[in-house]
């Protein structure tokens, strides 16, 4: 399939309850609001959240960088590109709330090109960037995976894995049967409520009603055999690599690869807006468009 338009990425104020501006490939909710919370205790309130020490990550989670010590306005995002960057300062943001920070994992340190140009922006307008990655995965309500299920309409009852980042359910009780009633049924419910082409690998013999799901946001290809050794029928993540056609063949299962960004970008905004409602400060997610 081919990727659909990218102003066509699904309205994240399905969860934040707020109103929906997009121009320009960007969307953005917003919660309004005056009061402000001094850096360091709002960093302590998003560690005691998402409990950052409990993980082995590959870049730093939490402070990333330092702006004002006070801060009112809240800009949440996936990546701290220096779209989502720019966007933040034409909303005069204090803090930028994020999955992926300025870390990828295997980079060398320096600060030249893409980094120099996003940390000149973030110093000259003395923003704070935060960022959290496996931490806001594994979050049992906010994170990436549990809002996932919450789009979805599936019921999380286990969180496995060494750092319970592969979620294992069932289609809620209230979810549309009609979606689970087969691998391409799952599909087409994925696609339609992402907004993002899938692709599927399915395994199943044919017209199998899915019961048991597993799922773990991004680039969590490398799970699945993990999730049918848990018993999952169909497997839902962001990315497919070689292996994982061939094991959804051989092992009888589903493998559907819906996107990295599009499976990553409701646990930034649930976390931030949850902060926002905690400590009366301004919040708004911005969506950069992202094929991925």
């Amino acid at each position: 399939m081919e990727a659909g338009p990218a102003d066509s990425y699904p309205r994240p104020g399905v969860l934040l309850q707020c109103g929906i501006v997009s121009q320009c490939g960007v969307r953005t909710a917003r919660h309004n609001s005056g009061m402000s919370i001094h850096r360091s205790q709002l960093l302590q309130a998003f560690d005691s959240l998402l409990q950052p020490e409990r993980f082995k990550d590959y870049g730093p989670n939490g402070l990333q960088v330092e702006g004002k010590a006070e801060i009112q306005r809240v800009v949440s995002g996936v990546t701290a590109s220096r779209a989502l960057i720019e966007a933040a300062i034409a909303a005069h943001a204090d803090a930028i709330f994020v999955h992926h920070g300025l870390f990828w994992r295997g980079q060398d340190g320096t600060v030249t090109g893409w980094m120099k140009e996003r940390l000149k922006r973030l110093l000259a307008h003395d923003i704070n960037l935060l960022a959290y990655h496996l931490p806001l995965d594994a979050h049992p309500t906010l994170g990436n995976n549990a809002q996932l299920a919450r789009l979805l309409g599936l019921e999380v009852q286990q969180q496995l894995g060494e750092q319970n980042l592969l979620f294992i359910g069932q289609p809620a009780h209230n979810a549309p049967p009609a979606a689970f009633a087969s691998a391409s049924a799952l599909a087409a419910h994925v696609q339609t409520t992402l907004q993002r082409p899938v692709t599927l690998i399915d395994g199943l013999p044919a017209n199998t009603p899915i019961t048991r799901l597993a799922w773990c946001s991004g680039g969590a290809q490398g799970y699945f055999e993990a999730a049918i050794e848990a018993g999952a029928q169909a497997f839902i993540t962001g990315e497919i690599s070689e292996p994982q056609a061939h094991y959804a063949r051989e092992c009888g299962a589903a493998f559907l690869a819906c996107g990295h960004h599009a499976t990553e970008r409701y646990g930034a905004p649930a976390v931030a807006a949850h902060m926002a409602a905690l400590h009366g400060l301004a919040h708004q997610f911005i969506d950069i468009a992202n094929p991925a």
